[in-house]
């Protein structure tokens, strides 16, 4: 699956579990290791937790693999890697913390939730 196409999907298993505050962040331009990040936020350990599961679980059954996960001993910020498009799953406050965003200010940024 291209990378655009596998972002869309996330986007969609994202919006399905309630997640918000989408961006996307378009890197292909700054660095090799990854096309774009998705980064979103979520209220509460357990919301981040479905998140994740939900887009790990449908991707599996399309038969695309997470190469890499962390984050879910504590919830805070789950990632998980597809190589070319990294989800990046906050609780609230730790996305304000780490602020991604500011991070790759670089990067084609992309506010999903406003484009509606």
């Amino acid at each position: 699956m291209d990378s655009k196409l596998l972002v869309d999907a996330i986007i969609e298993l994202i919006q399905s579990k309630k997640g918000f505050d989408i961006s996307l962040l378009d890197l292909r331009n700054l660095t090799a290791m990854a096309d774009y990040f998705i980064i979103c936020s979520a209220d509460a350990n357990v919301q981040v937790k479905a998140i994740a599961d939900e887009v790990d679980k449908k991707l599996r059954k399309e038969e695309i693999k997470c190469y890499h996960k962390e984050g879910y001993n504590s919830l805070n910020w789950v990632l998980l890697d597809y190589f070319d498009v990294v989800v990046h799953i906050f609780k609230k406050d730790s996305r304000e913390f780490y602020n991604l965003e500011k991070l790759w200010g670089d990067a084609e940024i992309t506010n999903i939730d406003n484009l509606d």
